[in-house]
């Protein structure tokens, strides 16, 4: 697979943080460390840590109802916070959101 140019993935990035409610993104490397963030470096290490054993644990239990199937996306909503993982085979995105903000 040929690699995605750097300036579109910053152009996907910056068009995803502009949307209104979103709080914050972080992608992940394979190990789990976040390589890029618009957070500060606490709550990125606290989003990464959490969001990524739950991802490891929700991809393990999708794979036990059916070995051929694999975790695409998960989704979490609190009272306060939605947030999203899209999880792919190098990187992980996480996107923090507050569901309940409107367009200004």
């Amino acid at each position: 697979m040929e690699p995605i140019p750097t300036g579109e993935v910053e152009d996907t990035l910056k068009r995803i943080n502009s949307h209104a409610g979103v709080l914050g993104l972080i992608v992940l490397n394979p190990q789990g460390l976040a390589i890029r963030t618009t957070m500060d470096n606490a709550t990125t290490q606290v989003y990464a840590s959490n969001f990524q054993q739950l991802t490891d644990l929700v991809r393990s239990c999708v794979r036990d109802l059916d070995p051929l199937n694999d975790l695409k996306f998960l989704r979490v909503r609190s009272r306060k916070y939605e947030i999203m993982v899209a999880p792919s085979g190098e990187y992980s995105l996480i996107v923090i959101q507050n569901p309940n903000q409107k367009d200004v």
